[in-house]
């Protein structure tokens, strides 16, 4: 699914209104019927709506859905922010519209009180839309205050007011939403940590925009979807045989740490690889037979003895979990480096060797997968960032620099592409924060990088997955007792979920 920006979301507006053809009055009634219905569905009649609308069009939706709302039954007040002395034509026609109900409409300006909120209201804030760009200021401000101070319930249309689309914000002055309701996309904002606190948990509805124009939109930036993971993920045939599904190796562990990598090992093994190795410390060497059966391990001293594969005999390698990075680990990881010529997955203290010693990047292969969380990412790049949508321009670039796939992990875990494109998640949940997860992760994507994924389908499935497989762990354990092993457990579940 595309992600947007403000200016092509109102050209495409304008072009379904040309082209389907539809009046623009006619498209806010589509729209503000979407929002209603998934209102309706949501949240109790029993609770008074009060609707803060601006006077331009995402006021309109707010009129519009007010008059809606009331035809369901709902108790509700509307307060129109006179702002402005005019407002648009269509929410000067839903305002006409709405005046032939019998519903409390005040008009607030800035000699006016703010009117008394509590916990048995809910706020439906229609003020401003995905249009606007700069900060607000005034009375208009004072009331949004006003209105986050209070203990009612916050619903947001399309966009909270006062959060810019695509760019940052550093002003106070924005809506805290509880809930938002994006119309046809999500917005580049709700995918930055950052905003959480204003767009809260958000939803998105088709207003059925003209879908040959969405096709045809430039666009660097996508939400993935169950759609277009169906499109990547490979089936298997009949006579396929452990072979077809490739010879993956994880590297890492050291003391304390053996457990890192019989996650990533056992992650590997459920993602669907064919063979499995794990290279280990010989201390671990006990650890990683009796937990994962499956696969073969090497040590040190297959090292030294030369009775192990060569490095470049594998089909994908992860190398990081658990690893330590001391002498030794740098060692190894610069030993592997030399002698291989295709894409490997690089994570955790493999990623904070590169942080310290930065010229160690120069031998990742071309096509690499780098997965940091995200102090690991601010050692990898120095922090060179002052706020997420800087994190992200930086991040893109650094992909773009060194021909690899960055994949900082996060909710809505975000993936720039050498290309310049980025990919957010869309599975997952908080419960996924904690020790070992990350583990499971590399071992899903070196697993799909054995099996002939392009590097940029392993990541972009195996987060996929490793989030859904998450989402069903959470259902089973809850968010707050599910552990990274629950994770690896749930993942026949992910896939044949995405299957059916």
């Amino acid at each position: 699914m595309k992600i947007i920006n403000a200016e092509q979301t109102r050209q495409l507006d304008q072009y379904t209104i040309e082209n389907e053809p539809i009046a623009s009055i006619d498209l806010m009634e589509r729209a503000s019927l979407r929002f209603s219905e998934w209102f309706s569905n949501k949240f109790s009649s029993q609770k008074t709506i009060k609707i803060f609308a601006g006077m331009g069009n995402n006021g309109g939706d707010g009129l519009a859905v007010a008059r809606m709302l009331y035809q369901n039954r709902y108790k509700v007040e509307v307060y129109i922010i006179k702002y402005s002395d005019t407002g648009s034509i269509d929410f000067h026609k839903n305002e006409k519209r709405l005046s032939k109900l019998p519903i409390k409409i005040i008009r607030l300006d800035e000699n006016s009180k703010h009117p008394e909120l509590g916990e048995q209201d809910i706020i439906i804030d229609a003020i401003f839309g995905s249009g606007l760009n700069r900060p607000i200021r005034g009375f208009t401000a004072c009331l949004i205050q006003h209105l986050n101070d209070s203990a009612a319930l916050k619903v947001s249309i399309d966009i909270p007011s006062g959060l810019f689309c695509d760019n940052f914000n550093a002003d106070e002055n924005i809506f805290r939403a509880d809930h938002t309701l994006s119309f046809q996309f999500p917005k580049l904002s709700f995918m930055l940590p950052q905003n959480h606190v204003y767009v809260g948990e958000w939803a998105i509805k088709d207003i059925g925009l003209h879908k040959e124009k969405i096709e045809h939109l430039p666009t660097s930036f996508f939400f993935i979807d169950q759609d277009y993971i169906s499109s990547i993920l490979k089936t298997r045939k009949k006579f396929d045989h452990k072979g077809t599904y490739g010879h993956a190796l994880l590297v890492g562990g050291s003391y304390g740490k053996i457990g890192a990598v019989v996650l990533a090992t056992k992650a590997a093994l459920r993602s669907g690889a064919g063979l499995i190795s794990a290279r280990v410390p010989s201390f671990g060497y006990t650890i990683l037979q009796s937990n994962v059966p499956e696969a073969m391990c090497i040590t040190e001293q297959n090292e030294d003895e030369n009775t192990h594969p060569p490095f470049d005999s594998f089909s994908s390698i992860g190398i990081g979990p658990g690893m330590g990075t001391d002498a030794n680990a740098q060692s190894l990881f610069i030993s592997i480096l030399q002698q291989i010529n295709f894409p490997i997955v690089v994570d955790a203290d493999a990623i904070n060797l590169i942080g310290k010693y930065p010229a160690l990047m120069d031998l990742v292969p071309k096509g690499s997968i780098l997965t940091p969380h995200p102090k690991e990412f601010e050692r990898l790049t120095s922090g060179k960032y002052h706020n997420q949508y800087e994190r992200l321009e930086v991040q893109r670039e650094f992909a773009k620099e060194y021909e690899v796939t960055v994949l900082v992990k996060g909710a809505h875990s975000s993936i720039a592409l050498p290309s310049g494109e980025v990919y957010f998640n869309s599975t997952g949940n908080s419960g996924m924060a904690t020790g070992g997860s990350g583990d499971v992760l590399t071992g899903i994507i070196t697993g799909l990088l054995a099996q002939s994924y392009r590097p940029e389908y392993a990541t972009i499935l195996g987060v996929y997955l490793h989030g859904l497989a998450g989402d069903f762990a959470a259902k089973e354990k809850s968010e707050t007792a599910m552990i990274a092993s629950d994770i690896i457990n749930n993942l026949g579940e992910a896939y044949k979920t995405i299957l059916s």
